[in-house]
């Protein structure tokens, strides 16, 4: 008796969450639009804009209690800036890619985030990512078992420090910005 499981001719496999249709809804989002583009930098860029100088103007005047509010309001719109670089370094802000590299390097600077040297590490990245064989370069370090295992007692320790949550949310990003990037 062969207990070897063989694999079966099936029918096309149903669409039970209806992906299809999503296709013909989101291909008009495919190309970037000019206009929707300036928007999007508008509407960011103005209100980040405008809660710098509210911070400021808090610290100022002597209002320090209103400063912890803005800065947090203002991260959420800087973050969405970074969103802004990442698109523009994939080129997919603008049609064009010297618009897209400009808009970059501008916000690079909000960013703290110099803008060509993260495009090419992000481009290595994406074309290196899932490859344990490539990896290293704009990766968040990730072993197999059997490399975990073979490390020393304080390499374990080490590596679970650097996966932990405070670590890479909260250090690893200051590390990042405030120090290896400049």
């Amino acid at each position: 008796m062969d207990t070897e499981l063989e694999p079966t001719p099936t029918a096309a496999a149903p669409d039970p969450i209806g992906a299809r249709p999503w296709g013909k809804i989101l291909v008009r989002y495919r190309d970037p639009s000019y206009g929707r583009s300036i928007f999007e930098l508008a509407i960011t860029l103005l209100p980040f804009a405008g809660l710098w100088a509210l911070a400021w103007a808090a610290i100022h005047f002597g209002h320090w209690e209103l400063t912890l509010p803005i800065a947090v309001l203002a991260a959420g719109f800087l973050v969405r800036l970074f969103m802004i670089q990442h698109d523009c370094g994939h080129g997919a802000f603008f049609r064009r890619r010297l618009a897209n590299d400009w808009v970059g390097r501008i916000l690079g600077v909000l960013t703290l985030t110099p803008y060509d040297v993260w495009r090419r590490s992000h481009d290595i990245h994406h074309a290196t990512s899932g490859n344990l064989d490539r990896r290293g370069v704009g990766d968040i370090d990730t072993l197999p078992v059997s490399e975990f295992h073979a490390l020393s007692y304080w390499g374990r320790l080490r590596y679970r420090l650097y996966r932990h949550p405070l670590v890479m949310f909260g250090l690893g990003p200051a590390y990042l910005f405030l120090l290896r990037q400049r």
